[in-house]
């Protein structure tokens, strides 16, 4: 089972930044797609960027530009750097892994604990 510890969370006033990490412990698998979620209370999660193991990105629309998702696969570590944060953006944040073991060909799909992101003055 590969499992996801997510660290970076924190308040942070509006125009702030913030950098959230995601490490994938384990070994023997390979990750074909990294994203980042959220869910405000109240809403649905919500994709906010993935990144493909060949380098393709997505954006939500309203992160554009302000939100960069961004990886080290030599430590399985996703990141997500936000900034020009803006109070719309207080969710909690879920990071989400998406691969295949080696020798069973199986895959996998796990989440983080998910980390909460505040921006508020």
């Amino acid at each position: 089972q590969v499992q996801l510890v997510e660290s970076g969370g924190g308040l942070v006033q509006p125009g702030g930044s913030l950098r959230l990490s995601c490490a994938a412990s384990g070994s023997g698998f390979s990750i074909n797609v990294m994203s980042w979620y959220r869910q405000a209370p109240g809403n649905q999660r919500e994709l906010v960027a993935s990144l493909t193991s060949g380098g393709s990105t997505n954006y939500k629309d309203s992160v554009k530009g302000r939100f960069t998702i961004s990886k080290d696969s030599a430590k399985n570590t996703v990141y997500l750097q936000m900034n020009s944060l803006k109070p719309e953006d207080t969710a909690v944040y879920y990071c989400n892994m998406a691969g295949t073991y080696y020798r069973t060909f199986g895959d996998f799909d796990s989440w983080g604990q998910g980390t909460q992101v505040t921006v508020s003055s």
